[in-house]
C-alpha cells in the first residue's frame, strides 16, 4: 500500500485533540469522519472547530470557501461500524486508559479494511500495548500530535516491535501531507522525546510549588521571561488538562514501580476535586473570573503557536 491510497481517515474520539487532528486532515483535502460515543461531545467538536475556523478566516489565514470545502469533508459520528468500514487509516485519540484502548483497537480491526493503518496518538501508552488486540500489528503505530493539534507542527511517529517499514513510511508521508512535520522514534519509550524533556521541566515546577519556593503564576512567569518559554508550566497543564498529567503519571508509575513516576501530591488534590484547566474552568488558574490580574495574564497568555488560532 502507498500514500496515495490513502482517502479516508478515521479519528476516534471528539475532545481537543481528536477534533482537531480531524480538522487538520480535512483542511488538507482528506475525506474524514469524527467518531464518538457522545453524540455531546460532537457538537461541542464542531462548535468549537467552527470557532476556530472563524478566526483564521478573519485573521485572513483562510478563505471562507476554504474552510467550506474542509467541513463538507468532514462528517461526525457516533456510528463507529459506519464510519470505520471504508477507512484506509485511524487515528484514536480516547482517553488514556490501557483496556478501553484495547477494546477499541480490537473493535477497530473488525470493523475497518484489511489494509487500515491503526495509529494510536497516545504519548504514554506505546502501540505495542494495543496491538496485540488486533490481527494486523504490523499496521499499528503510535502518530502523536500535540496540543493544540491546529497549530504545533511536529508529529511522533513511534514504531512497536511488529510495525512494518511500510506502516511507518506512510505515516510518515501522511505526515506531511496535512502540513506537519515528523520524527521516527526507532524504539517505544513512555513519554516519547519532547514529553519526557517536557515532564521533567513540570516535575521541577510542580516541585518549587510544594516546597513553597514561589507561586506557581512567578514559575510560570519565569519560564517565559527567563526561559523565552511560550507558555509557563502551570498554564500548559490547565490547557492540556491536569487529568491528562494525572493518567499519564499513574500509567508511568505502574509501567516502572516507582512511586516517585506517579502524579505529584498537588496534581492528585486538583485531580480528585475535578478541577482539570480550561475544559472545567478551573485548574491551577481560574478560567470563569472575568478580571485576572496582569501577572496571571502574562502567565496563562502565549502567543498564537500555543492557542490553536494560527
Amino acid at each position: 500500500m502507498g500514500i496515495e491510497e490513502i482517502r479516508k481517515i478515521l479519528v476516534v474520539g471528539s475532545g481537543a485533540m481528536g477534533s482537531q487532528i480531524a480538522m487538520v486532515c480535512a483542511l488538507a483535502g482528506y475525506e474524514v469522519a469524527l467518531q464518538d460515543i457522545s453524540q455531546e461531545s460532537l457538537q461541542k467538536a464542531e462548535e468549537s472547530l467552527k470557532g476556530h475556523m472563524r478566526r483564521r478566516v478573519d485573521k485572513g489565514r483562510l478563505t471562507q470557501a476554504q474552510v467550506e470545502e474542509a467541513f463538507a469533508r468532514l462528517t461526525f459520528s457516533e456510528n463507529l461500524e459506519q464510519a470505520a468500514r471504508d477507512a484506509d487509516f485511524v487515528i484514536e485519540a480516547i482517553i488514556e486508559k490501557l483496556e478501553v484502548k484495547r477494546q477499541l483497537f480490537a473493535e477497530l480491526d473488525r470493523l475497518t479494511p484489511a489494509h487500515a493503518i491503526l495509529a494510536t496518538n497516545s504519548s504514554t501508552i506505546v502501540s505495542s500495548k494495543v496491538a496485540d488486540a488486533t490481527k494486523r500489528p504490523e499496521k499499528v503505530c503510535n502518530m502523536h500530535f500535540f496540543n493544540p493539534a491546529l497549530v504545533m507542527e511536529l508529529v511522533e511517529v513511534v514504531r512497536n516491535p511488529h510495525t512494518s517499514q511500510e506502516t511507518v513510511d506512510i505515516t510518515v508521508e501522511l505526515t506531511r501531507k496535512i502540513g506537519k512535520i515528523p520524527i521516527v522514534l526507532h524504539k517505544e519509550i513512555s513519554g516519547f522525546v519532547a514529553n519526557r524533556i517536557l515532564g521533567a521541566m513540570m516535575d521541577e515546577a510542580v516541585s518549587l510549588y510544594e516546597q513553597g519556593i514561589a507561586s506557581f503564576e512567578d514559575i510560570d512567569l519565569a519560564c517565559l521571561k527567563a526561559l523565552n518559554h511560550p507558555i509557563g508550566p502551570f498554564a500548559l497543564m490547565d490547557l492540556t488538562g491536569i487529568d491528562v498529567n494525572y493518567y499519564v503519571r499513574m500509567q508511568r508509575m505502574e509501567e516502572t514501580g516507582d512511586p516517585q513516576a506517579g502524579p505529584k501530591k498537588s496534581v492528585i488534590e486538583k485531580f480528585k476535586k475535578g478541577e482539570w484547566g480550561r475544559k472545567t474552568g478551573k485548574g491551577w488558574y481560574d478560567y470563569t473570573e472575568q478580571a485576572k490580574s496582569t501577572s496571571r495574564s502574562e502567565a496563562t497568555e502565549a502567543p498564537d503557536r500555543t492557542k490553536g488560532d494560527r
